[in-house]
């Protein structure tokens, strides 16, 4: 019977931050395809004494499919480990359509995200009550185009947190497409370079006036998060509106108000 292959999140880059779920595939893996243009090396620490590791930087996705097929024929467990979560910028579905039709199962263990990663890198949070309560995960179009509706600018009129993947060679067009859509020169811009990498992390905070020069300054030209949000800097705030989750004057199913709060 063939093999399964486990299309697992290696997280943003410390290996510490993939899932127990995925480390335990990873210690008894027969083979491991992993994208060494993303993800560190370091993540296949795991890997049991013999397992076959490939790196796929210089495969197509022929290639890989190809290899991951053939590793199906000796081992029970295969990994192909991806960058964050697998779902994201992935190349999920191209990769596991061709399994599908060869009979070979596969599943999907889910990773963290740079997004997140690169805002607990800053300290900071992507939503607070009664300023933004929408998060949106996009990129800037290049190479690969964006669908009709989904450009940068129309998205960035809703005012909300905006985590803006694969495009920090093309800020410019970021901070075109915010200004755009109305965005004040004064508004925080946070760059996150290799969130969680271990001495490699970079974090850049900014302006939409200043982050293109910040960032050139910084020498940051790849693997960064770029995130746009109005809850940027809030805890130097003076005030902020309370969740009503904790709000000791707020009823919910698992606590009483106080009166007086």
């Amino acid at each position: 019977m063939p093999g399964r292959v486990w299309f697992v999140g290696a997280g943003p880059g410390d290996p510490d931050l993939i899932t127990v779920k995925g480390r335990d595939l990873l210690a008894r893996a027969g083979a491991i395809l992993y994208a060494g243009s993303l993800v560190d090396r370091a993540a296949t620490r795991f890997a049991p004494p013999g397992c076959a590791i490939r790196d796929s930087k210089d495969m197509t996705l022929e290639e890989m499919t190809a290899w991951l097929l053939e590793q199906c024929g000796r081992h029970a467990t295969v990994v192909r480990l991806q960058t964050g979560d697998p779902g994201l910028y992935g190349a999920l579905t191209e990769m596991t359509r061709p399994l599908t039709a060869a009979g070979v199962a596969w599943q999907v263990v889910p990773g963290v995200s740079s997004a997140m990663a690169a805002a607990a890198a800053a300290a900071e949070t992507l939503t607070l009550p009664e300023v933004t309560q929408t998060v949106i995960l996009t990129r800037v179009a290049g190479r690969t185009p964006m669908p009709p509706g989904e450009d940068l600018e129309s998205l960035a009129a809703h005012k909300t947190t905006l985590c803006i993947f694969l495009s920090i060679t093309l800020l410019h067009e970021v901070q075109k497409a915010l200004r755009a859509a109305g965005w004040d020169e004064n508004a925080p811009i946070l760059v996150v370079q290799k969130a969680s990498w271990p001495g490699a992390e970079k974090i850049i905070r900014g302006t939409l006036a200043d982050i293109k020069k910040k960032c050139q300054a910084e020498k940051v030209g790849s693997q960064a998060m770029i995130i746009a949000s109005p809850t940027l800097g809030a805890a130097d705030w003076p005030d902020l509106a309370r969740s009503k989750l904790y709000d000791p004057t707020f009823t919910h199913r698992f606590r009483k108000a106080t009166a007086n709060g």
